[in-house]
């Protein structure tokens, strides 16, 4: 549903379209194309506009971050498997302080000790990307494998699953770049961990730039495990 709307004209402008006309496209019923754009719009997937003649459809940015993985995806099957690495730059900034209480879960730090190899220190060091290009990397990185850390439920709330991809931090410290499904942050910023304090490893203060090698292979990924 999301790439019929794109291809008429929904993923930069907004489009006048109705639920009849849509169904006929697609080869779908008319109460299932009705189904389908309210989950879309349920999802901030799309912005939707009801009128009598039909539907005003725009593609938001995070229905567009969705059509650009599919793209990702589509080009790295088709084209190559992708290369072994990628980098990205950062700048370091203070966060939440919500790295070192999740990473200090038992069930986040157990996993993370045995399926990346490495005891986290109880806490994250945070990067505001530095470019448009990084930006479109770091949305580009979660087409890779990824080393999952699930989530799981306790007496008071339930924690979402992380993705962990293994890195290298300024060519020195092995670590992963770790994305949450359940952030705070928006996709410009990265959350590392590593075994050691990186500020105090790396001697790093707010302001100070960081160029990180994240492992994308699946090869590299299970490599980076059991080194």
């Amino acid at each position: 549903m999301l790439l019929k709307l794109s291809e008429l004209g929904a993923y930069n402008r907004i489009t006048k379209v109705s639920t009849g006309f849509l169904a006929e496209k697609l080869e779908i019923s008319q109460q299932t194309a009705s189904r389908h754009l309210i989950e879309l719009e349920r999802k901030s997937w799309i912005k939707r506009n009801i009128t009598l003649e039909g539907s005003l459809l725009k593609i938001d940015e995070t229905g567009k971050r969705e059509l650009f993985k599919l793209y990702s995806n589509l080009k790295n099957v088709i084209e190559t498997m992708g290369p072994p690495t990628v980098t990205l730059e950062g700048t370091v900034f203070s966060g939440l302080g919500e790295g070192a209480y999740y990473i200090s879960k038992e069930n986040y730090l157990k996993q993370i000790t045995e399926k990346l190899g490495f005891e986290p220190y109880q806490g994250t060091l945070n990067l505001k990307l530095n470019s448009d290009y990084d930006i479109k990397t770091r949305m580009e990185l979660e087409v890779y494998p990824a080393i999952e850390v699930e989530g799981f439920k306790n007496t008071d709330r339930s924690f979402g699953l992380v993705k962990c991809y293994p890195a290298i931090i300024n060519n020195t410290v092995k670590g992963a770049v770790t994305i949450a499904t359940r952030s705070h942050y928006d996709i410009s910023v990265l959350e590392i961990i590593a075994p050691v304090f990186l500020r105090k490893q790396l001697n790093l203060k707010d302001g100070n730039k960081v160029k990180i090698e994240v492992l994308t292979s699946a090869t590299n990924t299970a490599n980076a495990k059991s080194s």
